[in-house]
């Protein structure tokens, strides 16, 4: 009995050193995969910043709407000044609360101690400067696709914008979510920091819209569905979604029947820039500020936009609508905020912010 309780105990001792020679192992591994991918130095061109085109690129990506000081409520999407990037809007979730950061030019409370190539690994590569992997609540999934002059040329503008003294509350999630190293796996499926590359049998216009649409415009990351990881299907991309943030449903934007198929691209130029539709309807809900930053691009970019979005795929909604209940049009109704009034696509819903 005393050799085969001594047999035993070695037995069990092996099994525990493989136990836990399999967990260094997989903790090593876990490291690698895990370990931020960023910019080299070498790969910024050399480029004087442009700060007219920073400022265009700041307002073709919405970045206010995210990052400027909300007026009310920190769910709420109107804002104090486009200028003052202090954060403070939180983003409701399945994966928790995400409170927007400062991105001001303040050394302590944003991002004044950056250099252009942190800013840069930020939008391309979805890392913060020391390494630390950013959520994609932030859209760097589509910033990735910007150019580097764009970058350089935003990161000049911002850095003229006040610097605001306002500390974000970190965000509210739950495990695992809250493990930031796992964004490194996430981002081997989704991140290859590669810019947009022109179509060679498209024209400048349609390369253009593309550009804007998929770039800095991130339209993908509201109206695209996403998977179980949080991930855009690309199968089903601009196909329409469901509201992260709430009731109500993001519309489809491929020229299908459920999406802009009955629209012509003067149509959807003439939104982008009036904010109302062919039926003599109008907007409503978080597609204002959209539209509104829309407004101020040239003429020939929103026209861009509007050929690029006839020149999809036509797709079914990616989120059917509900027959028979009413239900989907009173929560696309109160969604929108008020009474009846439209997003993008003609359908009674807003456009909810990523996550």
């Amino acid at each position: 009995m005393t050799t085969a309780h001594t047999q035993g105990g070695s037995a069990r001792r092996a099994w525990w050193w493989a136990l836990f020679a399999l967990g260094i192992a997989g903790a090593i591994v876990f490291y690698l995969l895990t370990m931020p991918r960023t910019v080299p130095a070498s790969e910024l061109p050399q480029h004087t910043p442009d700060l007219a085109n920073g400022k265009y690129i700041f307002t073709a990506g919405g970045c206010a709407e995210c990052h400027a000081e909300p007026l009310d409520k920190c769910n709420k999407p109107k804002i104090k000044d486009e200028t003052r990037l202090g954060g403070g809007r939180c983003l409701k979730t399945d994966f928790g609360i995400f409170n927007v950061p400062n991105i001001s030019p303040d050394k302590e409370a944003g991002i004044g101690n950056w250099s252009t190539l942190d800013f840069v690994n930020a939008m391309k590569r979805g890392i913060a400067p020391g390494g630390e992997h950013l959520y994609p609540a932030f859209p760097y999934t589509s910033y990735q696709r910007m150019t580097y002059e764009d970058l350089i040329d935003l990161k000049a503008y911002l850095d003229t914008l006040p610097a605001v003294k306002s500390k974000v509350p970190p965000h509210e999630l739950a495990f695992p979510y809250n493990i930031r190293r796992a964004l490194g796996l996430w981002q081997l499926l989704y991140v290859d920091g590669k810019a947009f590359t022109p179509d060679s049998k498209a024209s400048a216009e349609l390369n253009r819209g593309a550009y804007l649409v998929k770039g800095p415009g991130h339209c993908g990351e509201c109206h695209s569905p996403r998977n179980s990881l949080g991930g855009t299907i690309q199968s089903q991309a601009f196909a329409g979604a469901r509201n992260p943030e709430g009731k109500g449903k993001i519309p489809n934007i491929t020229p299908s029947h459920d999406g802009l198929g009955d629209w012509s691209a003067d149509d959807i130029a003439y939104l982008l820039e009036t904010g109302n539709t062919p039926d003599f309807d109008a907007i409503g809900g978080l597609m204002v500020p959209v539209q509104e930053n829309m407004a101020k691009l040239k003429p020939e970019d929103r026209s861009a936009i509007a050929a690029y979005l006839k020149s999809l795929p036509p797709l079914p909604d990616a989120v059917p609508k509900k027959k028979g209940t009413g239900e989907d049009e009173e929560q696309e109704k109160e969604s929108n905020g008020s009474g009846g009034e439209t997003s993008d696509g003609g359908s009674k819903q807003p456009d909810g912010a990523e996550y």
